[in-house]
């Protein structure tokens, strides 16, 4: 009797140890982990990689990070980093992600000058949402003229524009030299053939162009000078 109490005595101190052991040893491991994710030097930005970019320097992205080499992985918030870098003006969409273990990903979609507006004998080059992309002072080759009294994305006239010119077919935008609006009802599409087209709202663009590509297989529209197809209901031409 005796010789089992000491022997369960003795299993018990075994298994406190053992679970002394196991402790210390998960406390390790989770120690060592918490050292390696953060106050290690082994998961830290070392290298930006930058893609997509062609108006915009590699370097102004890298600095609009606000990322700097050798800050920590774990800490890096992608999602701030994908705002600061939105902020170039070129910039229309980022996507941000860390290429463990050291490497910040970012993918940049720049904006893609759509038509061009002139004013005080420069040439902004704008995005199809309305935003200046770049300025040169030679016209560039192959865009559209837009005609607005001030090409901005929040002037309605500029946006009524840019509306009918993304309904467009691309098959449709190649013949289309001028588009311009006094405002958002009176869009008017000159083409390259001298015809100007009055398109008015940016509403029903199918029925309008349907009626304008229709126009074009017939007498009238072929000696026309200038189509209204801003009432799709009653079209005119002279």
């Amino acid at each position: 009797m005796i010789d089992a109490t000491a022997a369960t005595a003795a299993r018990g101190r075994a298994g406190r140890w053992k679970a002394i052991f196991v402790a210390a040893l998960v406390l390790g491991v989770l120690g060592t982990s918490a050292w390696v994710l953060f106050g290690s030097r082994v998961l830290v930005v070392r290298n930006v990689e930058v893609t997509g970019t062609r108006l915009v320097p590699k370097s102004q992205v890298v600095a609009a990070t606000g990322v700097p080499l050798g800050g920590s992985m774990i800490k890096l918030d992608t999602g701030t980093v994908a705002e600061r870098v939105a902020g170039i003006q070129q910039v229309e969409s980022v996507r941000v992600e860390r290429r463990w273990p050291t490497t910040l990903r970012i993918e940049v979609r720049e904006r893609v000058p759509t038509v061009v507006a002139v004013q005080g004998g420069r040439y902004y080059h704008i995005d199809r949402f309305g935003v200046i992309v770049l300025a040169t002072s030679a016209r560039p080759r192959g865009l559209p003229e837009l005609r607005v009294a001030a090409p901005d994305p929040r002037d309605p006239a500029t946006a009524a524009a840019l509306a009918v010119w993304r309904s467009l077919p691309g098959r449709f935008r190649g013949r289309v030299a001028t588009i311009g609006a006094t405002d958002p009802e009176d869009v008017t599409l000159r083409l390259r053939s001298g015809v100007s087209v009055m398109w008015g709202a940016a509403e029903r663009a199918a029925e309008k162009l349907k009626l304008v590509e229709a126009l074009a297989g017939t007498a009238a529209g072929r000696s026309a000078h200038t189509i209204d197809v801003s009432s799709p209901e009653v079209v005119t031409t002279r």
